[in-house]
Formats: structure tokens, C-alpha cells, sequence
């Protein structure tokens, strides 16, 4: 998707002095509340997108705005500065802000566990980890160069024990709705290492509304809890949006573990349309990278979120993918790489969107 002003390029020539003006990367530091001290990463497209990059919590994204519309849930905590310590049971929900992308592991993905390799809190430590920023590329208009990227690394490591370092380019280009997505996970250590990662991309209002479509193609791989998800999903089959219901307060929700189907050999293409807004976000990734799709809906009053997460597992803990023999080892100095592309679309796209 590409903005009138930017798509003809040879047009700014002699008009603008900065690139700044269309947009780029700005990073700064919260200077208030439960935030006060981390560092962020501003991001403006040029095409309506911007969104906001949390350079302290593992480089992943809060805000995320396309025009006047906000494409993410953040949750009642928001902003909260990274709690290293968080790793137990589920406090891991303290500093939870929601946010276009949190991502889980780098070791475990799910809920509380423990065996004999140690004990693990919700959703692992990543999201926790304060990023070493490598480096930051802006556009350069005079070189007809409209690429912007940054670049991180964030290591979840103890001495003797795991060492895994993920790498992370989070990239695009002026006039493209779109946020790519590149991370590179290493073991740095000297044994193997377990590893699972999952991508939770969380929506809210004004996307995501009562109606709004609900799109993916694949298998529901049927869950003990099943039965207890609620007559609108009974009816609907994760393909809606629901209004608010009192059934998802508190630690109410519905879940779907998906086996998705790809477009072409690898590409899974996922997303939310709404018709009424003409607004949509797809999501696109490798299906060979991460073969599940997780969907999760929490509609409480006043909690009102959906998210789609592509993952190397279900979100059942690394205890668990041990004992059935999907966990991933990571032998030293072995990497897996993972691309995601979010891409916001209005118009036709939403409606051909299915």
C-alpha cells in the first residue's frame, strides 16, 4: 500500500529538506508513570502506519495506529518497565501490556511449569529483557533510498546454563503499511538448549468490533477445554468477533490451536477485516518457520482483545513439549530464523480479504 505523496517519488525533489518529513525512526525515553526510563523507538511509514518499538522489553511493539484507527490492545498496565524477575508462576501478567507484538519464550511458551531441567513462570523471560541496540538505518531520499530498519539483540542467558541471543531487524519502507519482522535465535552456549518462541499479536477497538471477520484457513486441533468455550464460538468457529461478554471476565477466554494452511508452499496468510471501517491487518509468515496458529479471544468488559500467534508450539510449556518430543534443541552455536510481515489494508484489500 502505497501513499500519493510517496509513491511519485521524483515529485519531492527541491520541496523537502529532511526525511523526517515523511517519516523515519525516532527513539527517546519515557520520562513518566510505570514507564518512567525505558527507552522506545518511534516509527512513522509515511503511509498512515506508525507504531511504537519498546527497545527495553525484547524490541517488541505497543502502539500501532494506521490513520486515525489503533490497530493494538494495550492492556490497564501499559507501560511498565521490564521486571527481569518475573518469571514465576504468572506473574508474567504484572507487566503484560498488551501491545501489537509480544513475543514468548525464548525457552518456554505457555503456561507455569516444571521437570527435572527446572522450573518456568508463563510465557517465559523474553519479553522482559532490555535489548542492546545495534544499529539504525533512516531513509535517504537523495539516494532514492526509502528502506528504514533496527536492529537489536536480546539474550536470555545464565552462567552454565542456556545462552540463547536473538537477534532482531524490525524493518520497511516509506509509502508501505507494512512492519517486517526478522529474528534470528543462536545458541551461544556450550550444551543444547531448549527453545520455543510464540508471537502474540494482540488487537482491540476500533479493529477489532462486534462482526469483525476473523481470518485464517487450517485445522482446529480439538482440546480437552473445548467444551467450555462460549456458544458464540459454538456457533461462530473462531471466524467473528464478538461483542463484550461477561463469560470472558476475569480469566475468561476461548482458545483455538490451529494448524494453518499456507497460500503457496510455505506462506500462511492470517487476519481480521472489518467491512464497516474498511480496515484490516494481515498477517503473513512461514509456515515451515512456525507450523501453529494460536488463537485467543478474551472479550471481558473493558478487556476487550483478540490475538493471532504464529508459534513453533502450542502455548503448552516447555515440560510438556519435552514430554511428547516437540520441543526444539538447539545444539551450540545452531540458529532458526523467523519472519513475520503485519501489513495494514483498507478498501478493496479488506474486502477481498477472506
Amino acid at each position: 500500500m502505497n501513499s500519493p505523496e510517496i509513491a511519485q517519488i521524483d515529485n519531492w525533489k527541491r520541496k523537502i529538506s529532511n526525511s523526517q518529513q515523511l517519516g523515519g525512526i525516532e527513539t527517546s525515553v519515557l520520562d513518566n508513570g510505570p514507564g518512567r526510563g525505558v527507552r522506545i523507538a518511534w516509527i512513522n511509514t509515511g503511509s498512515g502506519l506508525r507504531y511504537k518499538v519498546i527497545l527495553d522489553r525484547g524490541m517488541d511493539i505497543l502502539d500501532c495506529f494506521f490513520n486515525e484507527s489503533s490497530l493494538a490492545w494495550i492492556s490497564h498496565s501499559g507501560h511498565v518497565s521490564p521486571q527481569p524477575f518475573s518469571n514465576k508462576g504468572i506473574d508474567w501478567l504484572r507487566t503484560f501490556g498488551g501491545g501489537l507484538l509480544t513475543t514468548c519464550g525464548l525457552s518456554n511458551a505457555g503456561p507455569p511449569n516444571s521437570d527435572e531441567s527446572g522450573e518456568r513462570g508463563l510465557h517465559g523471560n523474553f519479553s522482559n529483557i532490555p535489548a542492546e541496540l545495534i544499529s539504525i538505518k533512516q531513509p535517504d531520499l537523495y539516494r532514492n533510498d526509502l528502506s528504514f530498519e533496527i536492529v537489536g539483540k536480546i539474550t536470555e542467558t545464565s552462567t552454565f546454563g542456556p545462552s540463547l541471543e536473538l537477534t532482531r531487524t524490525i524493518s520497511g519502507e516509506l509509502g508501505s503499511a507494512a512492519i517486517r519482522i526478522s529474528d534470528t535465535v543462536l545458541n551461544r552456549g556450550n550444551t543444547p538448549a531448549p527453545h520455543m518462541v510464540l508471537y502474540h499479536i494482540n488487537c482491540g477497538w476500533p479493529l477489532i468490533d462486534d462482526g469483525t471477520r476473523i481470518v485464517w484457513q487450517g485445522d482446529i486441533i480439538p482440546k480437552a477445554n473445548d467444551i467450555n468455550n462460549t456458544d458464540f464460538n459454538k456457533k461462530h468457529q473462531f471466524t467473528r468477533c464478538a461483542p463484550p461478554l461477561q463469560e470472558h471476565d476475569g480469566f475468561g477466554e476461548d482458545v483455538a490451536f490451529i494448524k494453518p494452511s499456507s497460500v503457496d508452499a510455505d506462506q500462511v496468510v492470517c487476519g481480521y477485516a472489518n467491512d464497516a471501517l474498511q480496515l484490516g491487518l494481515k498477517i503473513s509468515f512461514s509456515k515451515k518457520q512456525l507450523p501453529w496458529l494460536i488463537h485467543w479471544q478474551h472479550w471481558g468488559e473493558n478487556e476487550y482483545v483478540t490475538a493471532l500467534e504464529p508459534a513453533t508450539n502450542p502455548p503448552i510449556g516447555q515440560a510438556e513439549a519435552r514430554k511428547n518430543q516437540t520441543l526444539i534443541m538447539l545444539q551450540p552455536g545452531e540458529y532458526k530464523s523467523y519472519e513475520l510481515t503485519l501489513e495494514a489494508i483498507t478498501g478493496k484489500d479488506v474486502n477481498d480479504f477472506k
